[in-house]
């Protein structure tokens, strides 16, 4: 990915001149959006950088761009792609609210979603991408995989509106359907990093999977909850969530992601027998953080454990149709298509997986990072 070498000119041309950047919804998240081109290439720098766009750390984000949130706390980094597999390519990053930390651990399939319509107003797609619904290549390099998005085009610019809803955003907009090769084993090495489909870990059976994102799944009757629960009333239970965070903690090695101590992976989600109109309700620690929904790719994994024979998901799943799982979340559903195939050893292969999802550009133009050192009292 093309980035710049940042000078200590640089750092006063950024106060005083700015950075190029573009805020878009995408899915049922929000971040700012980057050319390659226009951030330093030293990594480092870039966190700096970024950091001091956003606001970071501060619980509140007061002096930077960032939402308080984790959820809206994000950056994609886009630019042109050299390898045949794609035509562009899409770094993730997410920014600490309160802390300092930036990383890059993990993909977000909602930030994705807006990756399409910003390569287009960039003028990065070229050929691509002008008649409605035809494919851009997008390279994750986050887990090194490739997912297709299709969105629709008029008039030189990308189609935001449309009569698509998604749970978590208020109104429709145009959708974008996404789907992706090759998530199995992304970051852990496995689909299933263990090989089993179900480990005990300190007395609580898990299901350990990797099918996009690092996500181990528990039965909430294990946890002693409904699994119906409020985020606020599950991040307000202090002895839940020092069980879980020893379940992570522990699980990091398992998964083959070392110590997770200060990483975003995997997440959490706790798993119960659906209330509504899905095939099982979820709520997902992120991993300190209860979402108020379901990330895009821990609901394909989520929806993949759903369909393994025996897992802590199949077991509370009423029966999907047509390999489309849905899942209930605190705030509505996240439906996900996930095709599996049974092999003759008695392994699973995911065949194909695939989501949609909306975006809509919210601002562009010029974000003003603060200072490097913060002024003298006085």
């Amino acid at each position: 990915m093309s980035t710049k070498s940042l000078t200590i000119a640089d750092y006063t041309s950024y106060m005083v001149d700015g950075v190029p950047s573009m805020l878009l919804r995408g899915g049922s998240s929000k971040g700012a959006y980057f050319l390659a081109s226009d951030l330093p290439s030293d990594e480092a720098e870039r966190d700096d950088l970024l950091r001091r766009i956003m606001g970071s750390p501060d619980a509140r984000q007061i002096d930077g761009i960032g939402g308080a949130h984790p959820l809206t706390s994000k950056v994609a980094i886009v630019g042109p792609c050299t390898d045949d597999r794609a035509d562009v390519e899409y770094l993730f990053l997410q920014v600490g609210v309160d802390t300092d930390q930036v990383s890059d651990r993990q993909n977000c399939g909602n930030l994705l979603a807006g990756v399409g319509p910003f390569a287009y107003e960039r003028g990065l797609c070229g050929g691509l991408g002008t008649v409605p619904n035809s494919p851009l290549r997008i390279l994750m390099l986050n887990t090194d995989t490739v997912a297709t998005a299709s969105f629709s085009v008029a008039d030189g610019a990308p189609v935001y509106d449309g009569d698509t809803a998604i749970s978590g955003v208020p109104g429709t907009a145009a959708a974008i359907h996404l789907d992706f090769d090759d998530l199995g084993g992304s970051s852990c090495g496995a689909m299933l990093p263990t090989g089993n489909v179900v480990d005990v870990i300190n007395g609580v059976e898990c299901t350990m999977i990797d099918n996009g994102m690092p996500v181990v799944v528990m039965r909430a009757s294990d946890l002693g909850i409904a699994g119906d629960e409020t985020p606020t009333e599950l991040e307000t239970n202090d002895d839940l969530r020092a069980t879980l965070e020893a379940i992570r903690l522990a699980a990091g090695p398992m998964m083959n992601l070392g110590d997770v101590t200060d990483t975003t992976v995997p997440k959490l989600t706790m798993v119960s027998a659906p209330t509504r109109d899905g095939n099982l309700s979820t709520r997902t620690f992120i991993p300190h953080r209860c979402h108020e929904a379901i990330g895009v790719l821990g609901a394909v994994s989520v929806a993949t454990a759903a369909l393994l024979p025996g897992s802590t998901a199949d077991t509370v799943t009423l029966d999907p149709i047509d390999d489309r799982v849905r899942l209930e979340h605190p705030t509505g559903f996240f439906d996900a298509t996930v095709e599996i195939t049974h092999t003759d050893d008695g392994s699973v292969e995911v065949t194909r997986a695939g989501i949609v999802r909306t975006a809509r550009k919210l601002m562009d133009g010029t974000v003003f990072p603060r200072a490097v050192f913060p002024r003298a009292k006085g």
